[in-house]
């Protein structure tokens, strides 16, 4: 009569499974709560009742796949102040872990080389100390390492080579001693190596000359010495050696010609090279403030006298020999403990990697592109050739930059820096590593368009946006770690136009003069119409969010139209929410209530109501237009101006701002006759 309990059983064991699962990943993220913010003030949505997976708030900086396990943990410049809890090894699913710009201090966990899945280690700019742990070459999916910018010591260990997948190893500005090992040179995928401001010693291995994707090697501020390998040169700029006064080679600026080379064999092997294993102990690297040749040697000794004691000869012949044997003895002692515990290493490292395990993806309700275009590589996006959004590349590779060059240059998003903030971007003032100043906007992923081929089309539409009177772009980078799209943009040094409106008896030399007005009106107008036409380079434009905010000023009180082609990248909703500031200020054209589209059309008619703020120096202009319909310009002119203009000048801007601002968009002018009534000097 009954029906088998075993189904309900099963299901029954399946949840109570699942449940474990879940409870596990909770109780490992409270251990990593409790280690990285032992005060509590930072990760207070992590709660021992929550879900990390449940998309309700919880756990935030937490990310999940689609199979509802933990997969990012994106915490990055939080100020946590504590450690790193080695339970960060039972989340067994991650794929990303992101705690870079914090104050984290004791050492890596070497758990943390249990992490199979991982591809992104950003551990970067903090106070971690101790030695990098050689687990870390277990993990093999790995493709970033970013441990810069820390205290920490020891040597490189030669494990990483095991890292087959690792595009990008940045290790500058720790305190790392020893060589440098000749292993990485196995990385074949690698792009980017930084070992710089360490105090490496020893020849720079020729194996990374041989790496085929290296495009950027940093060494600089070391104690390196020795020969460098001719095949550097490849690297152009992107090899950087400056500061290691021992090193010498051809075709190098700054380096002199190496002595010959028997001068340099004995004393500078390359270490952990080829047939390392047959190092003889006085062949192990010396430290690079040992400098003494055999030549200067034998030349000091034959100027010895000839005189000397034959017994102390003797003597002191018998005492090196029998120093020199014990010495050596030590010394291969202990270079065989230290090879074989490198190689034990090595082969249980082996015996752990026989599977290549993919990184998960991360499954977000409102999937953004940033997680899909992340750069492969761990630095640029679009580095995998992707064609399908027509970039070519030429334009993708001098628009790309990567994500340590923005931060640096912003002082790691620095609050001081911040020059404006909304509801779905912020802007940030840097300085680039050329001295350059630039505009940083700051983009959420969750503010972006959702399909990854829309978002690629709107950022292959700013890279082709080139026009005197518009904002350069001059790169982009997407960050998946830090969950956004960075564009970077010349820096306007005089503000923007809204700043010179208002203003009271002309305070603080905020009042334009009147030819600063109508050079500032004639570029603006051609800044519209460039966006407005048709040219080979790109396709017409319309920029639908015109106001005095988004009209910046160059050094030279030149007007630079920003904002273009933005909302090619933003999500409709987002777009939709800047209309309601461009509404209240009254820029945005009568007829968008009914139709709900934006036109060329639409564009002029802000157009025109930023020409009365200009002429009238106020913000709100809406009661003026009648004004400059009765032809009072004594009434309509900024009293700042002490009456210093041109009335004809006057009269005829006011006119085009009042066709331009006409109820019915079939009255108002293209942007081509506007241009054509402000006169030739346009």
């Amino acid at each position: 009569m009954g029906s088998s309990p075993f189904p309900f059983t099963l299901l029954l064991v399946l949840v109570v499974v699942r449940f474990a699962r879940g409870n596990t990943e909770v109780r490992a993220l409270m251990a990593l709560k409790s280690s990285l913010d032992p005060e509590g003030r930072v990760l207070g949505s992590w709660t021992s009742d929550g879900d990390p997976c449940g998309g309700g708030g919880e756990f935030e900086g937490v990310a999940c796949n689609e199979h509802g396990k933990v997969a990012n943990i994106s915490l990055q410049g939080r100020g946590l102040a504590g450690t790193i809890s080695p339970a960060v090894a039972e989340l067994r699913c991650l794929s990303g872990l992101y705690l870079h710009y914090n104050a984290l201090t004791g050492e890596i966990p070497k758990e943390i080389g249990n992490l199979s899945d991982l591809t992104d280690l950003y551990l970067n700019v903090n106070n971690l100390s101790g030695a990098i742990p050689a687990e870390i070459g277990k993990m093999a999916s790995l493709q970033v390492l970013q441990l810069c910018y820390n205290q920490l010591t020891g040597s490189v260990p030669t494990q990483l080579s095991l890292l087959k997948k690792l595009t990008v190893l940045a290790l500058q500005s720790n305190q790392l001693t020893g060589a440098i090992p000749a292993t990485l040179g196995d990385l074949s995928q690698l792009m980017r190596l930084d070992l710089s401001f360490n105090q490496l010693f020893g020849s720079i291995p020729t194996k990374l000359a041989q790496i085929p994707l290296l495009a950027v090697l940093d060494l600089r501020n070391n104690t390196l010495s020795g020969s460098v390998p001719s095949g550097l040169r490849r690297l152009n700029k992107g090899f950087q050696y400056g500061n290691n006064t021992g090193l010498c080679g051809v075709g190098f600026d700054s380096l002199s010609v190496c002595p010959s080379d028997d001068t340099l064999k004995p004393n500078k092997p390359e270490p952990f090279g080829p047939g390392s294993s047959t190092l003889k102990p006085q062949q192990i690297p010396q430290s690079a403030n040992f400098n003494v040749r055999c030549n200067d040697t034998a030349r000091r000794c034959s100027n010895a006298s000839s005189k000397s004691n034959a017994g102390t000869v003797i003597i002191g012949v018998v005492a090196v020999a029998v120093g020199g044997t014990i010495c050596g003895l030590f010394a291969f002692s202990w270079y065989r403990r230290k090879k074989q515990k490198i190689s034990s290493s090595v082969e249980v490292s082996d015996s752990r990697l026989s599977t290549d395990l993919q990184p998960k993806d991360l499954y977000r309700k409102n999937a953004s592109p940033l997680i899909n275009i992340e750069y492969s590589n761990g630095w640029d996006p679009l580095s995998d050739g992707r064609s399908g959004a027509g970039f070519s590349q030429e334009v993708s590779q001098s628009f790309r930059f990567n994500l340590e060059e923005v931060e640096c240059a912003t002082q790691y998003f620095s609050d001081v820096n911040l020059l404006g903030k909304s509801n779905f971007a912020a802007t940030y003032k840097g300085i680039l590593r050329d001295g350059s100043v630039v505009a940083v906007k700051s983009i959420s992923k969750m503010s972006c368009k959702s399909e990854e081929a829309n978002f690629l089309k709107g950022l292959k539409m700013l890279t082709l946006l080139r026009h005197e009177n518009l904002v350069s772009l001059r790169g982009f980078c997407c960050s998946r770690g830090r969950g956004e799209c960075l564009l970077v943009y010349d820096f306007m040094a005089n503000g923007n136009l809204s700043q010179y409106l208002d203003v009271k008896d002309g305070a603080n030399g905020r009042t334009l003069d009147w030819i600063t007005r109508v050079s500032i009106i004639k570029g603006i107008a051609r800044g519209i119409e460039y966006l407005h036409s048709s040219r080979p380079s790109k396709p017409p434009l319309v920029h639908q969010n015109i106001s005095a905010e988004k009209v910046l000023i160059d050094h030279h009180f030149a007007p630079r139209l920003s904002g273009c082609g933005l909302h090619k990248l933003l999500a409709d909703d987002v777009v939709f929410s800047t209309l309601k500031s461009s509404a209240a200020m009254g820029y945005l054209a009568p007829e968008y209530t009914s139709t709900g589209r934006f036109t060329e059309k639409s564009d002029v008619y802000a157009f025109g109501i930023i020409v009365f703020q200009i002429l009238t120096g106020k913000r709100t202009v809406s009661h003026l237009r009648l004004s400059a319909e009765h032809g009072s310009l004594e009434e309509l002119l900024d009293q700042n101006l002490k009456g210093n203009f041109s009335k004809p000048e006057a009269a005829k801007f006011a006119g085009i701002a009042l066709l331009c601002t006409s109820e019915s968009p079939s009255q108002r002018p293209t942007m081509e006759m506007v241009l054509q009534q402000l006169g030739s000097s346009c």
